[in-house]
C-alpha cells in the first residue's frame, strides 16, 4: 500500500490527479501540494520522521512546469537525500524525459493523464517500493525512453544499431524502426561510451557489435549495419580500425 504526495500548482490538474490516485487500490493515502517549496518541506519532515512515520511518503508524482522551482528541480533536490521518496514525473511536455530519467524516475506520465497510463505508473513504483534493495531506475541504464503516440515507451539500448544526428535531437536506428529522442548525439556518445557504442563521423553513433562489414574503396571508408551503409569520416577510421581488430583478436 503506497503513500503518495502529487505536486503541481495548477489546483484543477492537482485534484485530478489526486482523484485518480485515491481510486487506485494499491494507494494507501494520496495528498497533494500546490508547489514545489510545499513539497520539499513535506517531504524533508517526512524522510526525517522515519519510513515507519504516518507522514511517510513512498512516492511523488512530480509536474514539471510550475512557478519557482521546477519538478525537475525538485528531482535534483531530493537525490541529497539520504532515503529519498520514488519520482513519478506527470508533465505535458514530452521534451524531459530523457533528462527525467537521468535523475532516476520511475516514470514520466504524459497529460492529460489516463486511467490506465497512471495504473502502469503505480504498478512500477509498487514493485520498486516492494524491493527497496534493487536500484531506483535499472532501465535508467538499460533502455532510453522514447515518446510514440502521446505515450512514453522503453527502448533496450541493446535493441539500437546506430543513432543519427539531426540537429539538436537524434533518430534512434532499431531492427523494428527508429525513434527520435530530444538529445544531442554528443551526448549520446557520451553517455553510452562503455556499452560498445562509438562515433564514426559527426553524424553517426554506431553499436561496434552491430557492425556486419567495414568496407574500403579508394581512401574511403563506411561500414555496413543491416542494410544501411555509413560512411566513416578520416578523423574516426583508424580509432574504428583498431577497435574492429581488437574486437576479432587480430
Amino acid at each position: 500500500m503506497l503513500r503518495v504526495l502529487a505536486v503541481d500548482d495548477e489546483e484543477p490538474a492537482l485534484e485530478e490527479l489526486l482523484y485518480l490516485l485515491r481510486a487506485d487500490p494499491r494507494i494507501r493515502r494520496a495528498e497533494g501540494a500546490t508547489g514545489a517549496t510545499e513539497a520539499l518541506r513535506r517531504i524533508g519532515s517526512a524522510v526525517e520522521a522515519g519510513p515507519d512515520d504516518p507522514s511517510a511518503i513512498d512516492v511523488v508524482f512530480l509536474d514539471i512546469h510550475m512557478a519557482g522551482l521546477t519538478g525537475l528541480d525538485v528531482a535534483q533536490l531530493l537525490a541529497g537525500f539520504a532515503a529519498p521518496p520514488l519520482i513519478v514525473f506527470v508533465t505535458a511536455h514530452e521534451g524531459f524525459a530523457v533528462h527525467a530519467f537521468d535523475l532516476k524516475a520511475v516514470d514520466y506520465v504524459l497529460k492529460p493523464v489516463r486511467r490506465e497510463r497512471l495504473a502502469e505508473a503505480v504498478r512500477r513504483v509498487a514493485e520498486q517500493v516492494g524491493d527497496r534493495s534493487a536500484p531506483a531506475l535499472d532501465t535508467a541504464n538499460d533502455q532510453i525512453p522514447v515518446e510514440l503516440g502521446g505515450v512514453i515507451r522503453f527502448i533496450p539500448i541493446d535493441d539500437i544499431a546506430y543513432a543519427e544526428a539531426q540537429g539538436d535531437y537524434a533518430r534512434l536506428h532499431t531492427d523494428n524502426g527508429s525513434h527520435l529522442v530530444r538529445v544531442p548525439l554528443t551526448t549520446l556518445e557520451e553517455r553510452w561510451r562503455s556499452r560498445g557504442f562509438v562515433r564514426i563521423h559527426r553524424r553517426h553513433l554506431v553499436a561496434l557489435g552491430r557492425i556486419d562489414e567495414l568496407r574500403l574503396d579508394g581512401g574511403s571508408m563506411s561500414v555496413r549495419i543491416g542494410t544501411a551503409e555509413l560512411a566513416v569520416s578520416r578523423r574516426h577510421a583508424r580509432a574504428l580500425r583498431d577497435l574492429l581488430m581488437r574486437q576479432t583478436g587480430r
